[in-house]
């Protein structure tokens, strides 16, 4: 949400609304503001409390402590009340109900490995969804898009990413073997205390105590990954390579073994399990 400090528009300045994005401002308007941040970093008294009374959001689509902190900074200086939000915690258009229905099926299209829950249409607010975001199938069934509405409910419990698969099974076991991991030849991680966890078509996850682990770990905001069945992962750079480990700090009811602690890529990272090393499998995620 950005307010304009010109007390009223000139020809290429910001004209005053509730809310712009960088697509709204042009070549001139996008001018016109930075210009007004130079004046405003190089006089800062005379924009004190320019804006006193007044609120103002910024929404945040990856999160970046830099930013926020000018943000709220600037904020504060022109007497307004900053408020930060993530993309998950707007309330705009929640409410209304989609789809409700005790028919549901699931679908796997032809090529696909993750199901796709389909509806009758009856069941179906189409009048409230964009067009977009509906396929429909044979026997009047309906499918929408995983991603478009705010909230997917199975009875009463929520479900991210997508439609899990009643084929897909997830254990995980707790482990004296000795777990090794280096990168770049170099030991970043090493335990007798781990958790292996087995997932139905991926190869097993090593699972090692926070403590355990001897090279720092640096959270990548910019890298985020949802396993319908685990939860949102942390992502972590580790060695000098990128997103290469993980944790699971919230976790859904499968990954309540592992809470907490860091998986290492099995396709990027050297694991060794009681002195042998396991081969690097290829797989969607053996490039960062």
């Amino acid at each position: 949400m950005i307010s304009s400090l010109a007390a009223s528009p000139r020809p290429g300045a910001v004209a005053p609304s509730d809310l712009l994005t960088l697509d709204d401002l042009g070549p001139m308007g996008l001018r016109s503001m930075l210009n007004l941040s130079h004046r405003l970093k190089a006089n800062p008294g005379v924009f004190r409390n320019r804006l006193a009374g007044g609120r103002i959001g910024l929404v945040f689509d990856k999160p970046s402590t830099r930013t926020r902190v000018s943000f709220e900074s600037a904020a504060w200086l022109l007497g307004m009340l900053p408020i930060t939000l993530r993309p998950d915690e707007l309330q705009l258009g929640r409410g209304e109900t989609v789809a409700d229905s005790r028919r549901t099926k699931l679908l796997w299209p032809d090529g696909q490995e993750i199901p796709r829950h389909v509806f009758p249409e009856e069941d179906v607010r189409l009048d409230l969804l964009p067009a977009g975001a509906v396929t429909r199938h044979e026997d009047g069934l309906v499918e929408i898009d995983f991603q478009t509405p705010d909230q997917w409910l199975e009875e009463d419990e929520e479900l991210v990413g997508h439609a899990h698969d009643p084929f897909k099974r997830i254990d995980a076991r707790r482990t004296s073997r000795h777990i090794r991991v280096s990168i770049g030849g170099e030991v970043v991680a090493d335990t007798r205390r781990g958790v292996a966890l087995f997932e139905t078509g991926l190869p097993t996850r090593w699972y090692i105590p926070r403590e355990d682990v001897s090279a720092e770990l640096s959270v990548n905001e910019g890298h985020r990954t949802t396993c319908a069945y685990k939860g949102h992962a942390t992502h972590h750079d580790v060695g000098g390579e990128r997103a290469v480990a993980w944790s699971y700090e919230e976790p859904l009811n499968d990954a309540l073994p592992v809470r907490g602690m860091v998986a290492f890529y099995n396709e990027r990272a050297d694991i060794e399990i009681d002195g042998e090393r396991e081969e690097r499998p290829r797989t969607q995620w053996s490039v960062s």
